[in-house]
This record gives C-alpha cells, structure tokens and sequence, in this order.
C-alpha cells in the first residue's frame, strides 16, 4: 500500500440538526445553538436560515438578536452532541473499520484500500454526503495523505485568509454598527451571498497521493489547526497563507511560537506521524432466549432466566468480570417491553447468587399478551480474580480470607436493595478524628467494606444519639465560674434539675482545620442525669472566633 489516504468529514451544523432531527417544526426557523462561558453568551451551532440571516458561528448571542428578533434559541449539550456524533461513527463504519471522532464534530476516516469499493475516492466521498443529506446532516468532506491535511481540506478547501480585525481601521468596524449596517446584508440586494459552509467550493477537497503541501498551500494558517491567539499573531507579521509559514525558519518559529506550531506543520505535510486511533468497542455481556410460543408464567419465566445464567457466567468468566448490576428485558408479542433492573453488593458471576434476586422481581412482571423473548444483560460489571496478589504476605492472607468468606450477608445486601434500592443501604464506618460529629462515618452498604479495625471503646462513654448542639441556659444562682455545671438549667423550654454528673472531659478542635461548628473554641463535656431520669450530654464552650456557653450535644439510652 503505497500511500495512506485519509477521509475527514466535518459536521458545521451537528448541534443544531440534532435538534431538527428530535423536533422537525424547527427546520424552518432560524435556530442557533447557545454555548455559555462565564458571563458570554455565543453562537456554537446555527441551521441553514440562521446562516441565511447573517448569524455566524461564536457571534454574541446579544448582537445575534438584534440582526435576527425572530431567533430561537437552544442550550448548548455537549453530553448528548458526543453521543450523537458516537452514532455517526458507528454509521462511518461502512466506508472502512478504522475510525476516529474528532471532538466536537468531526469524524476522521482511514480509508486506504477502501475507496476502490465505492468507485474511488470521489465515490466515497459522494455516497458520505449522499447519506447525509438523506439523514438531514450537512457535510463536508477532505481526502488527503495525512490527519491534519484532510482536516483542513473539509473545513477550510477554497477559502483564502481572512483579514486581520485588529480595530486600526475603518473597514473594521464591528458587525453591528449602524454605518456598516446596510453593506453587512448586501445579499438581500442582489448581492453574492456570504460564504459559509453550504457554499464551499467542492472541487479541491481530495489532495492527490503524495501532494498534501501543494493542497495546503494556499489555505488559511487556521487550516494547520492553531490557537486562534497563535493565528493572530502570525498575522500581524504578515503570515497569513501556510505556504508563508512553511517558508519561514523553523528555529525562530518554535523560539517564537512553540515547538506546537513547528509539530502541526510537520503533521499535516507528514513529516511528523498522527495516526488515526479508533474507538475500541465496549465489552457487551448479554444473552437472548427466543420462545417459540408466548410464555406469560412466573414459573416459566423463572425457567427461561435459568436457562440463560449459565451461559451469562461463562462470557462473565471468560473476561474475568463479574456482574454489579443486571437488566433483564422481557418482549412481549404485542412489540412491547418490560425492563426490570437489579443490582448487587459484590460483583459475581455465580448463577446461585444471581438467580434468588431475579426471581424476586419476576411477580412484577406484567406477561400481557405473552412474552416471546428474554434478554439477560449485565449493565455494570467490575473485575473478579480467582486470587488477589498483594504487595505483603499478611494482606494476601487477608484478600484469600474475603474471597473465601460467607457470602451471606452481601446477599442480603442485595435482596434488600432489589426492594428498597442499594442507595438505601448504609453501612458505618470507623473516622479518623477524635471529634464526635466526625468519629463515624456513613458508607453506601454495597459499595463498601465492613469495618475490622474499629478502635478500642473510650474510657467515657458517647451517647446514643448525637444531634446539633443546642443552646442551654442555666437558671438559679450562678456557679463561682461560667464553667461551673449549673445544678439546674433549661432546655428545649423544659426545666431540668442536675441529680447526678461525671466530667468534665476536655475535646479541642483540630486545629489544622478550620471546622464551622468549632469555632467556639474547646469544649469541657459532662454526663449529665436529671431529676426526671434524662441523661444529657452537656459542654461548655470557652468561646474562640464565636462565643462560647452552655450547649446539649447528645442524650445516652
């Protein structure tokens, strides 16, 4: 193979024909896609009459409005953009395997002994924008040696450089004063239209074998994909054209501009090596049981999931996964579904501890006309090993140890959470701080250990219940210091009588963390029992950065 030939498609309207696609009533109006930064508002995404309008792309959403009042707008979703450009990748496929997304909307292609099978490379690249156009997507498409050449033939074939808005000059106004105002919608006049994307000349866009400098030549320097604040610069040197920059010493340009700028030139020529790395496809777990005859039974259902956990251990173990959370999907013959979804305490792969959670969920089921076909999916899956190799032989032993145990009580986990929910579950946890509020911590259930090394009990016991503390005031004659334990005080407007107390017990903030609640300074704890039987955990603030008194942080059994 002598030459490795490159396919760039390019999508400049993604954004806003995914939302045309989802809501077909938009195609008519002039729809832009809003990207938010800080406090700016910009164009990322504009349809075919946003572009007629005169919008253009990271145009001010502000000025936008005013050239067009009848605007609509959209956020801009970068989560669900991916996603879509993710299906646009795997509809690439049928023009060659080896394919690449280039965020935020481009697709990069190696095609090389591909395009015979299309008729060539014009072929290929007609039947891309043929399929497009039926999907509704506008495309442009360069063919070249490398990554960065065909990347620059799709976005920027046929377009000269643009001129420097530096502000100097008069004919550099900005778009929305008056004076330019009539000149800037010339088109409506008779006008040639302003060149956008869906008036790319479409000659030029496939760069012969071995000619990828030629091609580049005349294209503007974005076309070597450079920060637009490395573009400016260049500019105003007076480079504007990548045959202007190629020209020049490439010693000064890295001292100058990076050794970046020097990597992208030598990219797109193919001095320098870029290779095109495909998106590896995610491991699916899932088996299917197709029923010759509508089932609608608990007991058959529970026979149909039988039959398919044996085969969903055995892909499981072949990858050495185990299964944390499962979908299982039951098609009716009417064409429509139920999908139950349950998870588990510990990853695994074992039909015995798959198998009592399924059938907990089977009396949901609602057969209808009959279900025909069962599919069994482990959406979530994590690693599972046979052994553990630790760095230590104790904390071996102690991995053997968990993965021989009973598994009982993660079984439990897990039958509770297919009822309640995993995220209902909580497990405590021991707390590196000698603070009350932080001596426990509270841990998901199934997304945690047990605790083995809870520390050794205090000399003074903690209540039971431990709240936010509250203010106290003592009443009767005052103590010989406001640290004295008042004999009688009044709380949650009750009044309390002092028959019995053990303390005090000193506890200072940590002081090499600023924590909100102990701004008061150290505390002097006592165990309080009242005349009516209650028994208080009371402190006494010494007052720091806030001032100080008489608190109730708890209540013992």
């Amino acid at each position: 193979m002598p030459n490795r030939r490159i396919l760039s498609l390019w999508f400049p309207r993604l954004a806003a024909e995914r939302l045309i696609r989802a809501d077909p009533m938009l195609a008519e109006a002039p729809l832009v896609v809003v990207r938010e930064r800080g406090n700016v508002a910009s164009l990322a995404s504009l349809s075919r009459a946003a572009s007629a309008a005169g919008l253009r792309p990271g145009q001010p959403l502000r000025d936008a409005q005013a050239v067009c009042p009848d605007l609509v707008t959209r956020l801009e979703r970068p989560a669900l953009e991916a996603d879509f450009l993710t299906v646009l990748r795997r509809w690439a496929g049928k023009f060659s395997p080896w394919i690449s997304e280039t965020a935020p909307d481009g697709l990069t292609v190696d095609i090389s002994g591909c395009a015979h099978l299309f008729g060539g490379e014009a072929g290929l690249m007609g039947e891309a924008e043929a399929d497009c156009a039926r999907l509704g997507l506008t495309v442009c498409a360069g063919v070249a040696d490398t990554v960065g050449s065909a990347w620059a033939l799709a976005r920027f074939a046929g377009q000269g450089p643009g001129a420097l808005r530096s502000g100097d000059a008069i004919d550099q106004e900005a778009y929305a004063t008056r004076a330019r105002a009539v000149k800037r919608r010339h088109w409506e006049r008779g006008g040639a239209p302003p060149m956008g994307v869906d008036t790319l000349a479409p000659e030029g866009r496939i760069a012969p074998p071995g000619c990828a400098r030629e091609a580049l030549a005349p294209l503007p320097l974005a076309a070597l994909r450079l920060p637009e604040k490395t573009t400016q610069q260049l500019a105003r040197l007076g480079l504007k054209r990548v045959e202007e920059l190629a020209a020049q010493p490439r010693a000064a340009l890295a001292r100058r501009f990076g050794a970046d700028l020097v990597l992208r030139l030598d990219q797109a020529f193919g001095s320098a090596p870029e290779p095109v790395s495909p998106a590896r496809p995610e491991p699916v777990y899932a088996v299917r049981l197709t029923l010759p005859e509508p089932i609608g039974l608990e007991v058959d259902l529970a026979e149909g999931v039988d039959r398919l956990l044996p085969a969903l251990e055995t892909r499981l173990r072949a990858k050495g996964m185990g299964a944390r959370k499962l979908r299982l999907q039951l098609m009716r013959c009417d064409h429509s579904s139920q999908v139950i979804e349950l998870g588990l305490a510990r990853p695994s792969a074992a039909p015995d501890r798959l198998r009592p959670l399924i059938r907990m969920k089977l009396g949901e089921v609602d057969a209808g006309e009959g279900i025909d076909t069962i599919r069994l999916v482990a959406t979530v899956t994590e690693p599972v090993l046979a052994v553990q190799h630790r760095g230590h032989a104790g904390a071996s032993a102690d991995a053997s140890a968990r993965l021989n145990s009973d598994t009982a009580l993660d079984d439990l986990i897990g039958r509770l959470g297919a009822r309640v929910g995993l995220e209902q579950i909580h497990r405590l946890h021991p707390g590196d701080s000698h603070l009350p509020e932080k001596g426990t911590q509270v841990r998901a259930a199934a997304w945690s250990a047990p605790a083995a090394d809870w520390p050794q009990r205090p000399e003074r016991p903690r209540p039971l219940v431990l709240f936010s503390p509250e203010l106290v005031t003592p009443e009767g004659t005052p103590g010989a210091t406001p640290a004295a334990l008042p004999l009688s005080f009044r709380w949650r407007r009750r009044s309390f009588a002092t028959a019995h107390a053990t303390g005090p017990e000193r506890i200072a903030p940590e002081w090499w963390l600023d924590e909100p609640a102990w701004r008061s300074g150290q505390r002097d704890y006592w165990q309080v029992e009242t005349a009516c039987g209650a028994r208080l955990w009371l402190y006494y603030a010494h007052g720091a950065a806030v001032s100080g008194g008489w608190f109730c942080h708890g209540a013992f059994a």
